[in-house]
């Protein structure tokens, strides 16, 4: 559930998801390496790496698409007054948004290239 566009609390909330997204990523990694390790010799094509990646791709969607609502909702008819700033709020938040999306996804490309538990 994302907020209206124009609320104040989208400025934080992609790199609150970001945030989440990188403790829930390495912490995973820990519990699964410690749990259930794959391979050595497998390499990085192991199920914690690919695991890992689709969830960055889920996460990284989700963000793309806040991102995309933000910029869309952005582009409203001339408003004067307190309501001039919306635009300026959606804008912010659809860069956050994409910045946090694209982080998301890098925080998941060593795991494409190195093996997961070494």
């Amino acid at each position: 559930m994302k907020p209206s566009p124009f609320h104040p609390v989208n400025l934080v909330l992609g790199l609150i998801i970001w945030a989440l997204w990188f403790v829930l990523l390495y912490g995973g990694l820990s519990v699964a390496c410690a749990f259930a390790p794959p391979d050595a010799e497998a390499g990085a094509w192991t199920w914690v790496n690919a695991a890992s990646l689709i969830l960055a791709f889920i996460v990284a969607g989700y963000l793309l698409a806040c991102a995309y609502g933000c910029w869309k909702a952005s582009s409203p008819p001339h408003i004067a007054g307190a309501e001039a700033v919306n635009p300026f709020i959606s804008k912010i938040s659809a860069s956050v948004y994409l910045v946090s999306a694209f982080a998301s996804l890098m925080l998941t490309m060593p795991g494409v290239f190195l093996p997961p538990c070494v």
